[in-house]
């Protein structure tokens, strides 16, 4: 999170009164003396902003002893700014992204992490882009994602993925982009395909929105999901093998 203190040293630092900061950084008095005295966050705009007019980097902005760490805010964080920036309500904002509130109100307080494809619609809601919301890489965000939703530690995923925890919470921060074999390796420990974390969510999307709703459904069911999760290590002889008998089925069904 921010820290306001900080804005006021390097402000004093620079003889500069909360008008002349204000006035450069193209604020209010009133709002600068908020964010100051730590009642206000302001968004990663008048972030910009500001260091730009205090000539420093925003990063050196952020409060060093946050619980979260120096210099990061998650999604949830970041979207919470804005909407309050914007003066919307939680159910304004949901509305116009096309989800429920109570979703919303599970991503900002850091319950769940939300698709990129959520994360584009709450964008475009809010009229910023998507990357505004991440403080990792896409890859590393999506790492981090599936790893949540199946309740593993950096240290079982590094274990199984064999590598160091220290570069899996690097690769999710950010701050270090895996080689091929690192993500293959981190693929095959969440049984998945080295492709679900550079291709874009709209692809899957895609391929999701012709299903109809009573197979979408069943893609919840505890058993398909182990299913798929077995199908994402078979070899592709194995998985053609597979695509062929479906289609003998589906043949046979249709003659019946």
């Amino acid at each position: 999170m921010i820290c306001g203190k900080t804005i006021r040293e390097f402000r004093k630092k620079r003889n500069m009164s909360l008008k002349e900061l204000a006035e450069k950084a193209n604020l209010s008095v009133s709002y600068l003396c908020e964010i100051e005295r730590g009642k206000k966050q302001p968004s990663l705009e008048v972030i910009e902003k500001l260091a730009a007019a205090l000539n420093i980097s925003k990063d050196a902005l952020f409060d060093e002893h946050s619980p979260k760490g120096s210099g990061t805010t998650s999604p949830g964080e970041r979207i919470s700014i804005l909407r309050r920036e914007r003066g919307l309500s939680l159910s304004e904002l949901a509305q116009k992204a096309g989800i429920s509130a109570t979703y919303l109100c599970q991503i900002e307080n850091g319950n769940v992490l939300p698709s990129l494809a959520t994360l584009k619609a709450i964008a475009r809601a809010l009229n910023v882009s998507p990357q505004d919301f991440l403080s990792s890489s896409h890859v590393g965000y999506k790492i981090r994602k599936i790893r949540q939703e199946r309740g593993i530690t950096q240290a079982e995923l590094a274990k199984k993925a064999g590598v160091s925890t220290g570069l899996i919470g690097q690769i999710e921060s950010g701050k270090v982009e895996p080689s091929i074999k690192t993500l293959e390796k981190i693929a095959s420990a969440l049984s998945l395909s080295p492709c679900y974390f550079v291709s874009d969510d709209d692809d899957i999307t895609s391929l999701l929105r012709p299903m109809n709703p009573e197979l979408k459904q069943l893609l919840v069911d505890p058993k398909v999901k182990s299913f798929l999760e077995m199908v994402a290590d078979c070899t592709p002889e194995e998985f053609m093998f597979i695509m062929k008998f479906v289609q003998l089925y589906k043949e046979h069904r249709n003659k019946g």
